[in-house]
C-alpha cells in the first residue's frame, strides 16, 4: 500500500447535498423530517401523483392497483365457489336423519363464516395497501427535496458490485433515495428472488451506498450482532475463513473483518482506531463492505422509510464513517499497481475467495454420515450373516 498520490488533505470535498466535509473533519447534517411527521391532504396526494405518475419509477403503481382488482375478483369467485360447496353439506346435513348431520352442518356454517371472513380481510388489506402507497411516496418525495435527495419508488436490476446485488431474478431498489448533487448516495431498500424448484424466495434487505473516490482491495465489516446459528453469517455470500483480520481493543466483538491475504496493512491504513470506533458507534448493527470504489451498508431487515429516525441514522452513518473513509483513502495506491493514476487494484485484491456456505457443508456432512452409517451397518449385518452360517 502506497499514499503516494497527489494529497487532498486539508481541502473540503462536498457532501451528496453540497455541503463541506470530507477532508476538514465531519459535519452531521441537519435532517428536515417533517414531511415525514405530516400526513398529506388527498388534494396534495392528487397533485403529487398526477404530477409523476407517466414516469418510469413510478409504473410499477398501476401493477399494483391491477393486483388489487384481481385480488377482490378472486374473493368473489371464491365466495361464490365456497357458498355453493358449503350450501351443499349444510342441505346435506340437516336433511339426513343421522345424529352426525346437524353437526356436520353447523361445522359447515361455522366453517363458511371463517372463510369468508378471511376472504373479505385480505381483500380490505389488498385494496388498502394500494391506496396507501401514494401518501408514502408523496411524504418520502417531500422528504427528499427537503434534504437535497432525489426519491424513488422502484428501480429495477441495480448494478451495484456488493455482495447482495446480482443475485436472483427480479432485482429492485425500492423506496429508496439519491443525492440529487455532489458525491453519489443511494439508500432505501432491496429486494431479489431465488427460484427453487417449485418454489421461490423473497430475500428483502436496507442498503445504503456510498461512492468513493478511490478503488480500494475488497474489504468486508460481517456484524456478528445479526449472525445467525453458530454465528453463521446472514449474508448471502461467504468468505474464506483465512482471510478474516484480527483488529485491537474490543472491535472483534462487533464485526469480523475479511481482507484478501496480504492486503493486512492496505485494511489497517482504512480501518483505524477512531474509524473503528465510529463503525461500533454508528453500524454496529450492520454489516459494511468496501469494494471497487464503494462502500456498502447492508441491514438485514427492510428499513422503514417513514421513520425519521432511520434517515438521521444512515446520513449520520454517511458523514461519519463515510467522510472518515474517504479521508482516509484519498491518496491511497496499491503498491502492486504503484502508480496513483490509473486508480486500480490488483487483480489477487479486488475480491475476497469465497467458500461453502455452512449450511451447505452442514448439509453435505449429514449426507455423507448417513451414508456412511447405512454402509456400516450393512457390513456388521454381513458379517453377522457369515459367522452366523
Amino acid at each position: 500500500m502506497s499514499l503516494s498520490g497527489p494529497s487532498t488533505r486539508g481541502r473540503a470535498g462536498r457532501d451528496p447535498v453540497g455541503r463541506r466535509l470530507w477532508h476538514d473533519g465531519p459535519v452531521i447534517r441537519r435532517v428536515d423530517s417533517r414531511a415525514l411527521l405530516t400526513e398529506p391532504t388527498k388534494d396534495e396526494v392528487a397533485r403529487f401523483r398526477a404530477s409523476v405518475q407517466d414516469t418510469p419509477a413510478y409504473a410499477s403503481e398501476g401493477a399494483l392497483w391491477l393486483r388489487s382488482c384481481l385480488v377482490v375478483v378472486a374473493v368473489v369467485v371464491a365466495l361464490g365457489v365456497g357458498g355453493v360447496v358449503i350450501g351443499t353439506f349444510v342441505s346435506v346435513g340437516f336433511g339426513t336423519s343421522s345424529p352426525v348431520g346437524p353437526v356436520m352442518a353447523w361445522g359447515s356454517i361455522a366453517f363458511g363464516i371463517l372463510f369468508a371472513a378471511a376472504l373479505v380481510w385480505g381483500a380490505v388489506a389488498a385494496v388498502r395497501a394500494g391506496a396507501r402507497a401514494w401518501p408514502r411516496w408523496q411524504r418520502l418525495d417531500a422528504f427528499a427535496r427537503a434534504n437535497g435527495l432525489v426519491f424513488s419508488p422502484h428501480d429495477a436490476a441495480p448494478t451495484y458490485p456488493g455482495a447482495i446485488f446480482g443475485l436472483g431474478t427480479d432485482r429492485t431498489a425500492t423506496d429508496h433515495l439519491r443525492a440529487a448533487e455532489g458525491r453519489f448516495l443511494d439508500y432505501g431498500n432491496y429486494r431479489y428472488t431465488v427460484k427453487g424448484g417449485k418454489s421461490s424466495t423473497t430475500y428483502r434487505w436496507g442498503f445504503l451506498a456510498l461512492h468513493l473516490d478511490r478503488a480500494l482491495p475488497h474489504m468486508l465489516l460481517d456484524a456478528t450482532s445479526n449472525n445467525g446459528l453458530f454465528g453463521a453469517t446472514n449474508l448471502p455470500a461467504t468468505f474464506d475463513r483465512s482471510q478474516v483480520l484480527s483488529l485491537e481493543g474490543d472491535f472483534d466483538r462487533h464485526f469480523t473483518l475479511y481482507c484478501p491475504r496480504e492486503y493486512e496493512r492496505d485494511a489497517l491504513t482504512v480501518f483505524t482506531p477512531d474509524v473503528m470506533a465510529l463503525l461500533i458507534d454508528e453500524a454496529a448493527p450492520f454489516d459494511v463492505e468496501i469494494v471497487d470504489q464503494w462502500m456498502f451498508v447492508y441491514a438485514a431487515t427492510p428499513f422503514d422509510m417513514l421513520d425519521p429516525a432511520v434517515h438521521a441514522r444512515l446520513l449520520r452513518i454517511v458523514d461519519t464513517v463515510g467522510a472518515k473513509t474517504l479521508r482516509q483513502t484519498d491518496r491511497y495506491v496499491d503498491e502492486r499497481v504503484g502508480a496513483f493514476a490509473p486508480n486500480l487494484v490488483a487483480p489477487e485484491g479486488r475480491r475476497l475467495r469465497r467458500r461453502l456456505p455452512l449450511a451447505v457443508v452442514i448439509t453435505v456432512s449429514a449426507i455423507v454420515g448417513i451414508v456412511l452409517l447405512q454402509w456400516i451397518a450393512q457390513a456388521i449385518g454381513g458379517l453377522v450373516a457369515i459367522v452366523g452360517g
